[in-house]
């Protein structure tokens, strides 16, 4: 009988590797076959190699799988950075960045990423760099607007035949 292959090995590894990755539930069964092959005697770095996985990576699976079981391979929270901002101070922001900012005694009339570090570092005495501002207006479902510049002394009749879409007078 012959040897069965997959067609495009390496493509479609990679595929499969990314169908692992895709769910919780798939890595930490992905975790548990490879301290299960731990356990019937292959060594880390080869069972990395045939995983895909860093050998450091295996090694550390093994040993949370000693000191806890398969529970300890579950993924645990990520919980990330803290927040620079009270959910007080956030609701706050959220209903300034609807107003204008000349309300706050600002000179500018739209705000930016520059303006609002300004901001929570006046108000809160908090400081938060110039691109998270630019994060917070996405996170918050608000976006920055930019306004067009506009040419001094333009003439009206030549910038109407540069335009790409005609006016209705036009039509």
């Amino acid at each position: 009988m012959r040897k069965l292959q997959i067609a495009n090995a390496m493509k479609s590894g990679a595929v499969i590797r990314q169908e692992i990755l895709r769910s919780e539930e798939s890595r930490y069964d992905h975790r548990l076959h490879g301290v299960l092959m731990v356990s019937r005697g292959m060594g880390c770095a080869a069972v990395a190699d045939w995983l895909g996985q860093h050998v450091t990576t295996l090694e550390r699976w093994v040993k949370r799988f000693n000191a806890g079981g398969c529970d300890a391979l579950r993924e645990g929270e990520h919980p990330g950075r803290p927040k620079t901002l009270t959910p007080g101070q956030w609701e706050e922001t959220r209903r300034a960045l609807r107003r204008n900012p000349r309300d706050f005694g600002y000179s500018q009339n739209l705000w930016d990423g520059k303006l609002l570090s300004h901001h929570l570092a006046q108000s809160y005495g908090v400081a938060v760099g110039v691109r998270q501002c630019q994060r917070m207006f996405h996170e918050m479902d608000l976006r920055l607007r930019k306004p067009r510049p506009v040419i001094a002394n333009a003439n009206p009749q030549a910038q109407a035949t540069y335009k790409k879409t005609p006016t209705h007078d036009e039509r």
